[in-house]
């Protein structure tokens, strides 16, 4: 695939760091990938436009103009020093596709229109409150303008507003509340993405068909208030240790995900952060703080809700016993995105008749896909296999992975 080949080639020069990429939205190096992908657009004649907030949309005219058409995309901002596929392969896939049309002499009946999707990795470059997935959001009619200046650049101190403007778009349009893509004109959206963990890889399998987006359950900001004393001298009965309370809380959670998945359940659980009080510790003190988040993410709501509640339940349970007292944060609650049943079974229908070997396989990080399938798009995702994982700067999808992904979006948008 050499027009994949050369775009991915180009960007990763234009935005290469001390490892990896580097593409923070609205800056230059997240501006480098979106010029890209309008200058292969305007090799294969296609229309350009974009939006206030930077998204850039290129479309190749269907041949039936009353059909509601096909959004194909992903986003073409990565995370710090992180890989170049993430997000941007799907965008380079849709690209592709239209390429491989333009080659043929062919035009699908439905337009398809590839939206290259900024500020996805929002999160990794902005702390304060925001719900990433800026792009996307913004051109759903769905980004609360109080984002705009509560996310908070991590360097500069720079609100998203700020920001957003200094790279010549428009973020007062948000106010406005206006959706500039609308369901009605469209018959839905297909995402292809790398796969970010090892499933396809340990299993052998170049594709996967993404049943659902997992939701999440977090509680960003906890803490575990024991007693600090002398690690010599106060027997097991009287302390108040709050590493090991917070430690059998994590075993219980634990314990409790394998139940789920034993019982056919769909559940993943971490715990991203745990530290104590570096001004305090010491290696003869009993440790008198810990602090922790934790991250619950299920395909299906009423188990994020059941192990939110249970977690409540577990730490009254353990403060009790060893003497401690927990504080956590409110669980936030990000609803689960399933992908559309009829798109789900068309591409396994795709995958039969181009010889793919494909699997079923969730998702258990975020995606613009969710945000079009919460807004209402029937939306669908096809993972394609890469080793080494992501969000870092060892991505390893191989080209012949990509190819059959790009090969079943392709037959998808003709055929459909």
């Amino acid at each position: 695939m050499p027009l994949a080949q050369s775009i991915f080639d180009d960007v990763r020069a234009k935005t290469a760091d001390v490892e990896g990429v580097s593409r923070q939205p609205y800056t230059a190096g997240e501006q480098a990938a979106t010029d890209r992908i309008a200058a292969a657009a305007r090799e294969l004649d296609l229309a350009i436009t974009d939006d206030p907030f930077g998204n850039l949309y290129v479309t190749l005219p269907g041949t039936d103009a009353s059909a509601p058409g096909w959004i194909v995309g992903s986003h073409v901002d990565s995370v710090p020093r992180g890989g170049n596929y993430d997000g941007f392969a799907g965008v380079v896939a849709g690209v592709s596709a239209i390429a491989a049309f333009r080659h043929a002499g062919f035009r699908p009946r439905r337009s398809v229109t590839v939206m290259a999707i900024r500020a996805e990795e929002l999160s990794s470059w902005y702390g304060g409150a925001h719900g990433g997935h800026i792009g996307s959001r913004a051109a759903l009619g769905m980004l609360p303008p109080s984002e705009l200046d509560t996310a908070i650049e991590s360097v500069t101190g720079a609100t998203l507003r700020q920001q957003m403007r200094s790279a010549g778009f428009d973020p007062d349009a948000v106010q406005l509340g206006r959706t500039y893509i609308e369901p009605s004109r469209y018959c839905g959206y297909l995402e292809l993405h790398i796969e970010q963990g090892p499933v396809l890889e340990e299993k052998q399998i170049p594709v996967g068909i993404v049943t659902a987006i997992r939701g999440a359950a977090r509680a960003r900001s906890c803490r575990c208030l024991g007693a600090y004393t002398h690690s010599g001298a106060v027997p097991h009965e009287y302390r108040s240790d709050a590493v090991m309370a917070t430690v059998e809380l994590i075993h219980a959670l634990d314990n409790e995900w394998t139940s789920v998945r034993e019982s056919g359940g769909d559940l993943v659980f971490t715990v991203g952060k745990l530290y104590t009080d570096a001004a305090q510790h010491a290696l003869t003190k009993v440790p008198g703080e810990a602090s922790f988040g934790i991250d619950l993410r299920s395909q299906d709501q009423p188990t994020l809700e059941r192990l939110a509640a249970l977690t409540q339940e577990l730490t009254t349970k353990i403060g009790r016993k060893r003497r401690v007292t927990f504080e956590l944060s409110p669980f936030s609650f990000q609803k689960p995105a399933a992908m559309d049943s009829d798109f789900r079974a068309r591409l396994h229908e795709g995958c039969g008749t181009l010889g793919i070997s494909a699997m079923d396989i969730p998702s258990g990080a975020g995606h613009d896909a969710q945000d079009f399938a919460h807004m209402g798009f029937k939306s669908a995702m096809i993972f394609v296999r890469n080793a080494n994982g992501s969000h870092n700067p060892h991505e390893a999808m191989d080209m012949s992975d990509f190819a059959l992904g790009t090969r079943l979006l392709a037959w998808m948008v003709a055929t459909q």
